[in-house]
């Protein structure tokens, strides 16, 4: 198994800021509130200090004002805040909107080896758990996390500015803090990203485990299945009691920090108070400042926890976004036609098991060909060889005289549509689905291509798929079919597109399907033979190699492979 790539920290600095900077006046007016914010919290302190110089100097009339201020300052200090937090917020729901979007067309565009590569576990952790770590951030921590960081920052010059001494006391837990949160980042960050692959191991597993339990049971393997997930999930209880044994760690060391700086800070107060350099409202605001930078850097370091974990979820997503396609550059030919020209091709899934054995086929632009043998002969794998979503191991595919492999993927797209027996029907109007394949076109458009598969069902503004009006299954493949008209492509290919459906249903398929081919260069897995019967030419293919290749008349008459075939499916329908 080989997981999908992690983006570097570098590079995922780089695409954030880039991300961010789509949003820019947004991101200035937030940080600028709580610049503001932060600004305001600082007066507070030396508020509360002249209040004590006053009390002490028995100077009660002016408390009020102060008090008045302090009142004041507090109320446009939570306005800024509740204004710069909401739009860090929606700063980060949008970049988060235009990350899930990225991911989604990436994973869309991606050659379906290498997502079977990765297994499916890693890709699901991806876009569940990682997005939602991402989304808790976002919604929660980055907002506090940079108020924290402003508060902090602006208080410890508050602090020197009451006199550089108290600067110098309260420096004196910085090396410690400072040591003990880059103690944290350099354990951490590993920490969360193995615990986020953990997650997707585990749940490649149990993907591998649950959804083949059939022939898990089959070949009595539950033992091993069980022990399989067991050491899976051993793996990420054991990231996780690292992590939770590193975070206790550090809130020790925090501890520590905080009872040097304050120490100090209150001894420096005491020396300075008493030598007469500063009053005994500055040494209080001084032992404020301190005392209210607890908050701030317990909230900082505690958030570090989540930033982190959404750091690494991040990274994550990022790493998918930027797989580069390995071919970037469109065609350097146009395809003239929808003609296929297959020479030697041998693909293997696992290496040294090949599934084709230099396979060779030569189809002219506009016929149908259909391919038959038996299960496991190779008709799918060829198939998919053809419409480029496998790469051979050796050999080449043309089509339209142009290579595949020299093909960018928007030009295979437009010229190869693959239909297989597994399709899917979107939630929404029915009209929406059909301009998946053709988003500008109009009614009458996908009245005609409904028509041409024989559509018997709801009208285009019905909402179907989940939630919706429930489709049959031969209604979900005329959908597909109809798709593939709007997108009018010069080779489809049908994979068993008729396979799922009853004999009634097969009959509006075969007719369905027939009208889909027409006008263009046609493969058709052939579960039935009929449609077999009625394409141009039958390529018979036995363990990966072809054993007969004529029209349906001309293979009867040879009476071998296919001929037996034709004999033994007559003689079912009769």
């Amino acid at each position: 198994m080989t997981l999908l790539p992690i983006s570097s920290p570098r590079d995922t600095r780089r695409l954030m800021l880039k991300l961010v900077a789509k949003h820019k006046l947004m991101a200035v007016t937030a940080m600028v509130c709580l610049l503001g914010a932060a600004g305001l919290s600082l007066v507070t302190a030396p508020l509360l200090g002249s209040i004590v110089d006053l009390a002490v100097a028995g100077d009660v009339s002016a408390i009020t004002d102060r008090v008045l201020l302090v009142g004041g300052a507090a109320l446009a200090q939570g306005i800024l805040a509740f204004g710069g937090l909401t739009l860090v917020a929606r700063l980060g729901e949008r970049v988060l909107a235009s990350l899930r979007e990225d991911f989604v067309a990436q994973v869309l565009d991606l050659p379906l080896d290498r997502i079977e590569a990765g297994g499916s576990g890693d890709l699901t952790s991806r876009v569940t758990e990682d997005v939602a770590m991402i989304s808790q951030a976002v919604r929660t921590a980055l907002p506090d996390f940079i108020q924290s960081a402003l508060v902090l920052g602006l208080t410890l010059v508050g602090l020197a500015a009451l006199d550089w001494r108290f600067g110098v006391a309260a420096l004196l837990a910085v090396p410690i803090q400072a040591a003990t949160a880059r103690w944290y980042v350099q354990r951490s960050g590993p920490l969360y990203t193995a615990r986020r692959v953990a997650a997707g191991g585990e749940q490649q597993q149990l993907f591998e485990s649950v959804g083949g339990a059939e022939t898990v049971r089959a070949f009595r393997l539950n033992d091993e299945h069980v022990s399989l997930v067991g050491r899976k999930v051993d793996a990420t209880i054991k990231l996780i009691v690292a992590v939770t044994r590193t975070q206790t760690q550090f809130f020790g060391r925090l501890n520590a920090a905080e009872l040097v700086g304050l120490s100090a800070v209150l001894v420096a107060g005491f020396l300075l108070v008493q030598a007469g350099s500063v009053t005994i409202g500055a040494a209080s605001a001084a032992a404020l400042y301190f005392a209210n930078l607890f908050g701030p850097i317990n909230s900082v370091l505690f958030l570090l926890d989540t930033v982190q974990s959404a750091a690494a979820s991040l990274a994550r997503l990022l790493g998918v976004i930027t797989m580069s396609d390995p071919v970037a550059e469109s065609s350097a030919k146009s395809l003239v036609d929808g003609s296929v020209k297959a020479v030697g091709l041998r693909h293997s899934y696992v290496a040294d098991h090949p599934v084709l054995h230099g396979v060779d086929l030569d189809i002219p632009a506009g016929s149908t060909v259909a391919l038959v043998g038996a299960s496991g002969g190779g008709k799918t794998t060829l198939a998919k060889l053809l419409a480029g979503v496998h790469e051979p191991t050796s050999g080449t595919v043309h089509i339209g005289g142009v290579a595949v492999s020299d093909m960018d993927r928007l030009t295979l797209r437009k010229a190869v549509v693959l239909v297989t027996q597994e399709v899917h029907v979107f939630a929404g109007p029915l009209a929406d689905d059909l301009r998946l394949a053709k988003p500008g076109a109009g009614e009458e458009e996908l009245r005609s291509a409904l028509d041409a598969v024989g559509w018997r069902g709801p009208d285009l503004d019905t909402v179907v798929g989940d939630g919706g009006h429930a489709l049959t299954v031969t209604q979900a493949q005329q959908v597909a079919l109809a798709r593939l008209i709007l997108a009018d492509p010069l080779l489809a290919i049908l994979d068993e597109a008729t396979a799922e459906a009853g004999s009634s249903g097969a009959r509006v398929l075969e007719s369905a399907a027939k009208a889909a081919l027409r006008d263009r260069t046609g493969i058709v897995v052939a579960h039935r033979l009929t449609q077999a019967a009625a394409a141009d030419s039958i390529v018979v293919l036995d363990h990966g190699r072809i054993v007969e290749h004529g029209t349906h008349a001309e293979l009867v008459a040879a009476g071998g492979r296919y001929a037996r075939l034709w004999a033994a499916w007559s003689a079912h329908r009769g």
